[in-house]
Formats: C-alpha cells, sequence, structure tokens
C-alpha cells in the first residue's frame, strides 16, 4: 500500500481548526493527476514541521474540503540548517540543483547573478524555482519545503548568511581548501557558482564576508554537480546521511 499523498496548504491551526480546503494548483494535482477521491487518506503540510493526516470529505469543482485527523511532528528534517548558495544557470539547470538540494536536506536556497553569470531570473522562474522545492519535499516525505529567494549580486546573496556559523565558498581556481568539511559542526552556508564559475574579485569579496574558500578536487566540476556534491558532502559531515 502507497504512502498518502501530501499537499501544501496555508498555515493550518488544529485543532481548533479541524476543516481545511485544498485549492490552487495543489487541488488541480489531486484532482487531476492523482485522481484522489472522497474518502482518500491524505497529509496536509503548512511548513511548520508538522505532518497533518486527514480523510478527503467533499471535492467541489474548484477545491476540495479535508477533515484533519490527527497531527504528528515531521521526522525528516535536518537537525542543522543548511543554506545553499547557488549562482543562476542555464535551462533547467537551477531547477535540477534545487531538487537534489532539498532531497539532500537544504534548509534553505539562494539563487544569484554574478560577475560570469549568463543565465537571467523573473518571478515566473523563481515561482517555478519554488514549486520544485515544494514537489521535491513531498517526494522525499519532508515536512517543510526549502525557501528560494532570488539576489540580484553576489555579495546581497553572501549578506544573507551573515548569522552562519560555517561559511565555505566553493571555488575552481583553488588548490586546497581552507577549511575542512569533514569537521562541521553547527549552521552551515555553502556558495558555488554559475556556469562561468566565480572572478578573483568575488572570492575576495566572499573572504570579506567570513567565507573561507574550498576545492572540490582537480577536477573541473560542471555548476550544477558542484552544487549537489557540495550539498552532500556538508550533509554527511553534518550526520544527515548517516
Amino acid at each position: 500500500m502507497s504512502a498518502p499523498k501530501r499537499f501544501f496548504v496555508d498555515k493550518i491551526n488544529y485543532p481548533e481548526v479541524t476543516k481545511v480546503y485544498l485549492e490552487g494548483e495543489e487541488f488541480i494535482h489531486a484532482k487531476t493527476v492523482l485522481r484522489v477521491e472522497t474518502g482518500t487518506e491524505i497529509v496536509l503540510l503548512d511548513g511548520s514541521g508538522k505532518e497533518f493526516s486527514a480523510i478527503v470529505a467533499d471535492i467541489e469543482k474548484k477545491r476540495l474540503l479535508a477533515h484533519i485527523t490527527g497531527v504528528i511532528d515531521g521526522d525528516k528534517e535536518p537537525t542543522t540548517p543548511v543554506y545553499l548558495l547557488c549562482g543562476a544557470l542555464k535551462g533547467d539547470k537551477t531547477e535540477f540543483v534545487v531538487q537534489k538540494a532539498c532531497e539532500l536536506g537544504v534548509s534553505k536556497i539562494g539563487v544569484f547573478s554574478s560577475d560570469y553569470c549568463s543565465a537571467y531570473m523573473n518571478e515566473n522562474k523563481l515561482e517555478r524555482l519554488r514549486k520544485v522545492s515544494r514537489e521535491a519535499a513531498k517526494q522525499c516525505l519532508r515536512s517543510r519545503a526549502p525557501e528560494v529567494e532570488y539576489f540580484n549580486g553576489l555579495e546581497e546573496a553572501l549578506a544573507s548568511a551573515a548569522e552562519y556559523e560555517n561559511k565555505l565558498f566553493a571555488c575552481e581556481f583553488l588548490h586546497s581548501s581552507e577549511a575542512d568539511i569533514s569537521k562541521l559542526d553547527g549552521a552551515t552556508v555553502v556558495v558555488v557558482g554559475s556556469e562561468g564559475g566565480f572572478s578573483e574579485r568575488e572570492y575576495e569579496v566572499a573572504k570579506q564576508h567570513g567565507f573561507s574558500g574550498i576545492s572540490l578536487g582537480k577536477r573541473i566540476l560542471r555548476a550544477e554537480t558542484a552544487a549537489v556534491a557540495v550539498c552532500a558532502l556538508v550533509a554527511f559531515a553534518l550526520g544527515e546521511l548517516k
């Protein structure tokens, strides 16, 4: 028997409120793709980290009504926050990075433009990335979807991570790392560039913001490979993959 289908809704005030309407894209997906019917057991997520079990009570033309039957704390969320800052990538590669970062337990994702970045971002693309984050969270049974933000420049992106304990800056022209990923402990932010990589100027800016440069080995990785690899390394070091 497959697990109940999962859907994101606005904040749920349970147990004061036990009736919740599923609307918009989530409703369309439930009705037309998943063929949810009256009496189906589902799970509702409101981004709080809790998972609300519910039964579909009624299906209308543009929404469905679900009765909440219980709540538990989700157990798939990371215990230590990880923030990925990734240069905007061409095509659908940024979507790929968002999806895999979510699967690996990243808590927050920032996409930025940089000196050598040739991709562009707009509101439609940003909303698409947020949708990818939600869908990935449901697929890997997380109870929260990583927040996705866009920054017009690298310095703005770096400033958004001021409170993180560990700050790692992946740079392809470094011959050795200035920090040991295997010894990480505490909230961590990692920065990976776009297809063009980083300039020497950007590396100096990152150091001014307290970041340590890291190397991902002697081979040059594609930008999307580097993003996934460094997220996996950090997740393992923090005990999330053990």
